[in-house]
Formats: structure tokens, C-alpha cells, sequence
């Protein structure tokens, strides 16, 4: 049963930070601003509302992620709650080859020159 007090409507900011998206609402308003959400294939300003059946297009932390609005919230809730408001179709994330090498730590100051002269054979090794 559906909660009678629930708006039927929301703003695309205040969603994307209550759906736990992004982490501020905040975060959601200059991703808006810069054009990296969309709302049923137009720009969204923060503005924007969101119905549920919406479409939200938004690329967040360098992620492409596809998502349908089941219900619109305003307030930030937990987890589990959260997941059910929404239907993600956004494809798989993308995994990077991690390259094997020597990773200099930091605050161990200055490499030795062992150190320097094998992360410098990596470095032509991954050139070719």
C-alpha cells in the first residue's frame, strides 16, 4: 500500500541524494548544473522533477548509470529502503588492467637508486 503522504513528484536533486546516488545534495546540484544528468532524454537542471516511470540518465563518480524512477522521495533513507525506489539498468561497470609494478609509498621519502633504476625498466617495459 502506497503511503498517502508520499509526494508524487520530486526534484531530481533531492531524489538523487534521498536514493543514496550521490552522497550530498550538494554533489547532485553541480552534477546537474555541469549536464551530466539527463531526465526522459533532456538536461535536468536541479530543479527537474521526477515522477515514478521517470528515466534517469546521470554519470556519476565516472560511472554511466541508467536508472528508473519507481517511487519519488524526498528525504534521505536507508539502504534497503533506498534500492526499492529505483530500478538500476546502467551496464556493467568497466574494469581497468591493473598494471604490476612497484608503487612508491608514501611519505617513505625519496626512492633508492635500486628502486629507481627497476621502476624506470617497468616504465620502458610497459612502453613497448
Amino acid at each position: 500500500m502506497a503511503d498517502p503522504r508520499a509526494p508524487d513528484e520530486t526534484r531530481i536533486d533531492r531524489w538523487l541524494c534521498a536514493v543514496r546516488l550521490v552522497k550530498t545534495r550538494a554533489t547532485a546540484t553541480q552534477l546537474c548544473d555541469g549536464g551530466h544528468v539527463g531526465v526522459n532524454g533532456n538536461a535536468a537542471k536541479p530543479s527537474t522533477k521526477v515522477r515514478a516511470g521517470d528515466r534517469v540518465d546521470a554519470v556519476i563518480a565516472g560511472r554511466e548509470r541508467v536508472i528508473e524512477v519507481v517511487r519519488p522521495i524526498e528525504s534521505r533513507v536507508g539502504a534497503a529502503v533506498a534500492v526499492t525506489c529505483y530500478v538500476d539498468h546502467s551496464p556493467p561497470p568497466v574494469v581497468t588492467e591493473v598494471r604490476p609494478g612497484i608503487m612508491a609509498v608514501r611519505g617513505e621519502g625519496r626512492p633508492s637508486k635500486r628502486l629507481r633504476r627497476e621502476l624506470e625498466r617497468l616504465r620502458r617495459a610497459a612502453e613497448l
